[in-house]
């Protein structure tokens, strides 16, 4: 019988709210259990070796499973940072275990196979990166650039990131390795960000016919009322959320396009249409 091969998982959560944490845990297809107990693809199992909002142990212990992890398995493990990294004062604005994330991060990059920035703030920055910035908060994948560390970068972007979105990418990181996740320019898997929301939307009938509520109990498109699909890519019409169960414009809310590198200070207020010259065009796969 063939041996189990591990695949290590180290997951940082810098500068967060723990949303995404709260998302990707409450997977439904496979569940967050199966993913981390069973074997979800044949022969290759995910060995969660620190995850602080789910883990049991706390405190020096913890921090000593981090350590042995990071140096018992270099190039090898997966490095997932949940959130933006602060960066000002030396870093001191977000810490663990009394060291500041900033240099817990750099020497966990430095030697993983590959990254996962989770959600939008690891990815771009997102709200706690936002205009005044106080904590001097970075991406990722900034950091890397800054630091020059060229370890794969996958950006899994969202406020929070839908659960597929993930599972799908670490199932092709387990299938077929990092070559596999087809990115684009942005470091984001095309399978899930490929297309804008507006080409799926439900309403786009009523964009095209020129049809835009007033109010959000109207029918209608809702670009008037601010809706951001129209620059945002991902598949969230498609695949939509909670199992399924409905999406943010099928409850009859605009779109604010948490996918997207601009959010949240270059497409507020959240709305407000949108200039005519903010409308992109699709992005082209890298």
């Amino acid at each position: 019988m063939a041996e189990t091969r591990e695949m290590p998982v180290i997951w940082i959560q810098a500068a967060t709210c723990s949303g995404c944490s709260v998302s990707v845990l409450n997977s439904a297809a496979p569940k967050i259990t199966d993913l981390l107990l069973s074997e979800v693809i044949p022969g290759r199992h995910i060995n969660l070796r620190f995850q602080a909002t789910v883990m049991a142990g706390s405190g020096e212990p913890a921090v000593e499973v981090l350590d042995a992890a990071a140096k018992g398995d270099p190039g090898t493990y997966v490095l997932i940072v949940e959130g933006s990294i602060p960066t000002k004062d030396g870093g001191v604005y977000g810490t663990l275990g009394e060291v500041p994330m900033v240099d817990r991060v750099i020497p966990l990059a430095e030697n993983a196979a590959v990254i996962i920035g989770l959600g939008t703030c690891a990815s771009f920055g997102g709200i706690f990166a936002a205009d005044p910035n106080p904590g001097g908060c970075v991406s990722v994948g900034d950091l890397l650039r800054e630091k020059g560390i060229d370890t794969p970068l996958i950006n899994v972007p969202g406020c929070p990131p839908h659960p597929d979105w993930f599972v799908g990418t670490v199932a092709t990181i387990l299938v077929g390795g990092v070559s596999a996740v087809k990115v684009d320019e942005l470091g984001r898997p095309i399978r899930f960000f490929g297309q804008l929301i507006h080409e799926n939307c439900p309403r786009r009938a009523y964009f095209d016919e020129g049809k835009f509520a007033k109010h959000l109990s109207d029918e209608g498109c809702l670009y008037e009322l601010g809706c951001k699909g129209t620059i945002t890519h991902a598949d969230c019409p498609l695949r939509r959320w909670n199992n399924g169960t409905n999406w943010v414009i099928g409850s009859g809310a605009p779109c604010n396009g948490c996918v997207e590198p601009e959010f949240p200070d270059l497409i507020s207020p959240f709305y407000e249409r949108l200039p005519e010259e903010a409308l992109l065009v699709p992005r082209k796969e890298s």
